[in-house]
């Protein structure tokens, strides 16, 4: 093979931390490309003349455009060209699934490494956080405002392109701080705080204003919202309600979802251990059930905060589970033990109510179900007990009810989702519309964000519409 080839066939490693150093610390695991690194792997790209990649990104970012002006070394016209598109790309770059999305799609990918879109994403951007984040140019404001209720990844999106076009723009925030998922659903090592606010700071410098500890359905109406002189309203208030097993011995202490514990990890500034601590009690044996990228979080935190023995708990097999690979190697290498086709069935406590062993069931796979992954079967007789003083409960989430119920004419799904127009994200509401996991249900970042776009330009197309009737 000539040497050209050669440099085609595998992608540039990303730098990282030696697994017996970031166990003991929150620090960010990947450290990025430099300079040298990027424009490797950005060589690698062979600019198709019909790339594939863009297909996979759900707010079409021009993949090809912008990695040929690494290529050329023109660092700020290819953050520019990804801030078209992307809003967020200092999050995208860290916690998108590319392998399953502009990745899964690379041509050179068919024969060898795809290209690593996301490491690049995340070079360009975090060269900007260290130069300094220029804004686009603006539109002419339009005198339309319009709520956005919550600031997670579909909210700020939303947020940032109808700022871009010219609308008032306020975000309802619930908590105190702006973010979402991205503040208190993921851990440090895997998205530094600095950089979510960053991405945040960016949205408001492009006019968007941010309003923290107002949750929608309590603070204000929908209806209210639209009295105070809003003309649209955009839901992306995500799937923070956590799912439970409903097992015998739920209820006992050290107990927890991966929605609390997480998020009272970072609430906490746990990832600053143990110069702040977390009301989260983490024992030496820590059973974490579930298998996607929130069970990694959770497991990995876990062994951070001081826990001798981590074990992920899966009913079915390696093959099946969702979390990203990379988070699996990380987690594997970094000592996670991992129990497979395995499934609690009861939980047992101690005299002070305290779990202390959870009783679990083998399983065996079957024909695959409606997700398409093989259906796990009970093997009868197979019950052992695991001896455990933690549990989390990384099952997925749900949408909190609260704004369906005091929304009057929102229609819902039997689940809680918000009925939309998929491409458009309308609700049964005129003015009102919504999008990423509050319509979905819990999905990625990047579709969240995917949803933001749909729905700002649907917002703006409705308002321009709705100004031109106006004026005739």
């Amino acid at each position: 093979m000539s040497k050209s080839k050669e440099k085609l066939k595998h992608s540039i490693p990303m730098p990282k931390q030696k697994p017996e150093d970031r166990i003991h610390n929150f620090n960010e695991v990947a450290s990025g490309y430099t300079k040298e690194q990027a424009i490797a792997e950005a060589e690698r790209c062979i600019q198709c003349p019909e790339p594939q990649c863009i297909k996979g990104c759900p707010v079409e970012l021009d993949v090809p455009a912008f990695i040929k002006l690494i290529k050329e070394r023109k660092f700020d016209e290819a953050i520019q060209k990804v801030k078209e598109a992307n809003s967020l790309p200092a999050i995208c770059g860290r916690v998108c699934p590319q392998e399953e999305q502009c990745q899964k799609f690379c041509t050179l990918g068919k024969k060898w490494d795809p290209i690593a879109i996301g490491r690049l994403e995340r070079f360009v951007a975090d060269l900007e956080l260290q130069k300094g984040i220029q804004l686009p140019p603006l539109s002419k404001r339009t005198g339309n405002k319009v709520a956005v209720i919550g600031a997670g990844p579909a909210g700020l999106t939303a947020a940032a392109d109808l700022a871009k076009l010219g609308h008032e723009v306020v975000i309802f925030e619930a908590l105190h701080a702006a973010g979402g998922v991205l503040m208190y659903g993921i851990p440090e090592f895997r998205l530094p705080k600095k950089v979510v606010e960053a991405e945040v700071a960016y949205v408001e410098k492009l006019g968007a204003k941010v309003r923290t500890d107002a949750l929608i359905g309590r603070s204000f109406t929908i209806d209210e919202l639209f009295k105070r002189g809003f003309d649209a309203v955009f839901i992306a208030t995500g799937a923070g309600l956590p799912r439970f097993l409903r097992l015998p011995g739920e209820n006992l202490g050290g107990i927890y979802s991966a929605n609390e514990f997480l998020i009272r990890m970072n609430l906490m500034k746990a990832y600053r251990f143990p110069e702040f601590d977390t009301p989260i009690k983490v024992g030496k044996r820590v059973a974490v059930i579930g298998s996607g990228n929130t069970a990694m979080d959770a497991a990995r935190s876990a062994l951070r905060l001081g826990a001798d023995e981590v074990w992920i708990v899966y009913r079915r097999s390696r093959n099946e589970m969702p979390a990203r690979e990379e988070e699996i190697e990380n987690a594997e290498e970094e000592g996670i033990q991992f129990k497979f086709l395995t499934t609690p069935v009861r939980f047992i406590g101690n005299e002070q109510d305290w779990v202390k062993g959870m009783e679990c069931i083998e399983m065996k796979l079957g024909e695959p179900d409606e997700s398409g992954r093989r259906r796990p079967i009970p093997i009868e007789g197979s019950e052992f007990i695991m001896d455990v003083d933690t549990v989390v409960i990384a099952i997925g989430r749900t949408p909190n009810p609260i704004i369906q119920r005091t929304t009057k004419g929102l229609e819902t799904t039997k689940w809680g989702t918000i009925i939309i127009n998929e491409e458009t994200g309308q609700t049964t509401l005129e003015g009102v519309y919504a999008g990423g996991d509050i319509a979905t249900g819990e999905a990625t970042v990047i579709s969240a964000m995917g949803a933001g776009k749909r729905a700002a330009k649907s917002i703006h197309e409705y308002l321009m519409k709705k100004r031109k009737s106006t004026r005739k």
